[in-house]
């Protein structure tokens, strides 16, 4: 395959939102003990405005305070092409692992994602993209991975815009011109834990991948509980995707602890 910069792509990833992911062989100037390496590579041109927002904001990613959040290595241009490199995690995403993942399993990596956002939130940066795709399985729990660069990339874009996102993980405040904060992660935090006890979006099956039709669709119905959720799985969820944001976990850290009540009650040692 080809690559991009210095690095030599193995095989493609898949598709996200804004880009593509592609596994490439480690640069030795990265100066890192992985032979691989994720690389993004971003759709279409990137304005030199657009490209020092973006970098800024992964420098704050990589330095945040978390062994929570996926290690990012590198970013730069090619050919006009924004791409960013980071850690490779080989178990796959909670949307689409590579091993068998119990329930405690599960929950364990939204745990870690709930840790990691709250690190950032801590340095002012808010992820925009919380969606099980991006709650990275790991032995010890999970990473958070892909920080949402597209409203940096394109400010002037608008949700419908933006392709796949994982909408049913977005807070509807967001498709309604709100801004991304705190309160939008906890948001996509509370969908991403349903999702990963009850394998089950909180909008049930949605219809159609016409992004438009997904946010009317989204936007006429309201979070519905699955009846299999425990009494504090569901007393935690239904806090976070409350419409009223001072009714909502006031920080992500605060999510992390009561999953980890989830976890003791699982009697899970993740």
């Amino acid at each position: 395959m080809q690559g991009i910069a210095d690095y030599e792509f193995v095989r493609p990833l898949g598709e996200s939102n804004y880009g593509t992911n592609y596994l490439a062989k480690a640069p030795a100037r990265l100066g890192i003990a992985a032979a691989e390496v994720v690389v993004k590579v971003i759709a279409g041109p990137t304005s030199d405005d657009a490209f020092r927002r973006a970098t800024r904001e992964l420098k704050h990613f990589s330095v945040a305070d978390s062994d929570r959040l996926v290690a990012v290595y590198d970013a730069g241009r090619h050919g006009g092409a924004f791409y960013y490199a980071m850690e490779y995690l080989p178990l796959g995403s909670l949307e689409s692992p590579n091993v068998e993942l119990d329930t405690s399993r599960r929950v364990a990596a939204v745990r870690d994602a709930a840790l990691a956002a709250h690190a950032l939130h801590e340095r002012g940066i808010a992820h925009r993209d919380i969606k099980p795709a991006n709650i990275l399985v790991a032995d010890d729990g999970g990473r958070l991975s892909d920080l949402g660069l597209s409203q940096l990339l394109s400010p002037g874009m608008v949700t419908t815009g933006l392709g796949q996102i994982g909408l049913e993980f977005t807070d509807p405040a967001i498709m309604l011109g709100a801004q991304a904060s705190r309160a939008s992660d906890v948001w996509s935090l509370g969908a991403s834990l349903h999702f990963a006890i009850t394998g089950k979006g909180v909008y049930g099956e949605l219809r159609g991948t016409e992004p438009l039709l997904l946010v009317r669709s989204i936007l006429a119905s309201q979070p519905t509980l699955s009846e299999d959720l425990s009494a504090a799985a569901r007393s935690l969820i239904a806090a976070c995707l409350d419409a009223d944001v001072a009714a909502r976990p006031r920080t992500a850290a605060e999510v992390a602890d009561r999953a980890s009540g989830l976890l003791s009650d699982l009697g899970s040692t993740v």
